[in-house]
C-alpha cells in the first residue's frame, strides 16, 4: 500500500538542539535586560524622591517625570538584543573588568563623597549587571536536562519584578508629593522616612549578583583552555591590562566626572579589551567587543539625567527642616528692690 514518507525525511527542519541554542541566549538576554530595568527603576525612584524633597531640584524632578513609557520599552528591547548577541566570552570579560573597577573604587573612595561615588558606580554597572546575569544563567543551566524551561521560568520571574519596579516608579512620579504631604499612602511615607536605606539594599543585591557572575565568568573562560599553560598565557596579559585600565580610569573620572568623561572611559576600556583580544581571542570575540561598546553607550544614554544629578554637591538632600525657634522664656523685667523697714 502506498504511504507517505515521514515528515522529517522529506521536510528539512532545524533540530531541537539547534533551536535551543538560539532560544537559550535570547531568554538569557531578556532576563538580563529585566534585571537592569529593576535597577534603573529603583534608582530613578531614589533620585526622584530626593529631588521632590529639595525645592532647588524642581527642574531635575520634571526631567525624571517626563520620560515616555514607549521609549523605555524600546530601550529595554534594544538592551535585550545586545545582551543576546554579545557572546558569553566577552560578557564574562566585561563582568570581571567591572568587578575589579568596583573594588578599586570602593577601596579608594573619599569619606566626603562616599555616597556620590557609590551611586555613580550603581549607574555605571547596568550593562555589566546584564552581562553578569547572562553569564550566571548560562553557567547554572549548562547541561541541565530542562535548561530552556528553567530559563523561561527565570524570565517570567524577572519580568514580574521589572513590571513591579516600573509601576512603583510610575506611582512615585505621579503621586509621591501629594501622598507624602497628606500622609495618605504607606508606600510614599515609607520612602519619605527610609529613602536612604534604598542604596544600601541595592548595593547588597548588586554584590550578590556580581559574586555569582564573577564565578560563572571564570568558569566560562577556563573551559576553553586545555592546559594550565594556555590559561596562564591568557590571564597574565588580561590582569595587567585590566590593572592599567583601572588606574587610568580613576584618574580620568577625577578630571572629567560628567557624562562626557564616562563616554571617554567606555571607549578606552573597550579599546583596551579589543587590543587584548586581537592576540588571545577570535573574530567572534572582536565582534562581541563592538556589541558591548554599543551596550555600554546604550545604557549611559538612558541614565544621563541621573549621572548629572550625581555631580550636584548637595545631592542627596532631605526635606528642609523647619527653623528651630528659640524656646527660652523672655527675660523677666527688673523688679524694684524692696527695702526692709527700718
Amino acid at each position: 500500500m502506498f504511504s507517505l514518507p515521514s515528515l522529517p525525511s522529506w521536510v528539512s527542519l532545524p533540530s531541537l538542539q539547534w533551536g535551543s541554542s538560539l532560544l537559550d541566549p535570547l531568554l538569557q538576554g531578556l532576563t538580563g535586560a529585566c534585571g537592569v530595568s529593576v535597577l534603573t527603576s529603583l534608582l530613578k525612584v531614589y533620585f526622584f524622591v530626593g529631588c521632590a524633597n529639595n525645592p532647588k531640584r524642581q527642574l531635575e524632578k520634571e526631567r525624571l517625570r517626563a520620560q515616555w513609557a514607549s521609549l523605555e520599552t524600546a530601550h529595554l528591547a534594544g538592551l535585550a538584543l545586545i545582551l543576546t548577541v554579545v557572546g558569553a566570552r566577552v560578557a564574562a570579560l566585561v563582568v570581571l573588568e567591572f568587578s575589579l573597577r568596583a573594588v578599586s573604587t570602593l577601596l579608594s573612595q573619599d569619606k566626603g563623597s562616599r555616597g556620590t561615588q557609590r551611586l555613580q558606580l550603581y549607574l555605571l554597572s547596568q550593562f555589566s549587571l546584564g552581562c553578569g546575569l547572562t553569564c550566571g544563567l548560562s553557567f547554572l543551566h549548562e547541561g541541565a536536562p530542562h535548561g530552556t524551561l528553567g530559563l523561561l521560568l527565570g524570565l517570567l520571574l524577572a519580568a514580574l519584578l521589572a513590571r513591579a519596579a516600573r509601576r512603583l516608579r510610575a506611582h512615585v512620579c505621579r503621586l509621591y508629593e501629594l501622598h507624602s504631604a497628606q500622609h495618605y499612602c504607606g508606600l510614599c511615607l515609607g520612602l519619605l522616612a527610609g529613602r536612604d536605606d534604598l542604596p544600601r539594599l541595592l548595593g547588597r543585591a548588586l554584590a550578590l549578583a556580581f559574586v555569582v557572575g564573577d564565578l560563572a565568568a571564570v568558569a566560562l573562560i577556563n573551559r576553553d583552555f586545555l592546559t594550565t599553560s594556555e590559561a596562564v598565557r591568557f590571564w597574565t596579559p588580561l590582569t595587567i591590562c585590566y590593572t592599567l585600565l583601572v588606574i587610568y580610569m580613576q584618574e580620568e573620572q577625577r578630571l572629567h566626572p560628567g557624562l562626557q568623561g564616562q563616554v571617554q572611559t567606555v571607549l578606552v576600556r573597550m579599546g583596551g579589551l579589543f587590543v587584548l583580544l586581537l592576540t588571545v581571542g577570535s573574530w567572534l570575540d572582536l565582534l562581541g567587543v563592538f556589541v558591548s561598546l554599543l551596550g555600554e553607550l546604550w545604557c549611559l544614554v538612558g541614565v544621563r539625567t541621573l549621572i548629572d544629578l550625581c555631580q550636584i554637591q548637595d545631592f542627596p538632600s532631605q526635606r528642609p527642616a523647619a527653623p528651630v525657634s528659640d524656646q527660652r522664656p523672655p527675660a523677666a523685667p527688673d523688679q524694684p528692690q524692696q527695702t526692709a523697714p527700718s
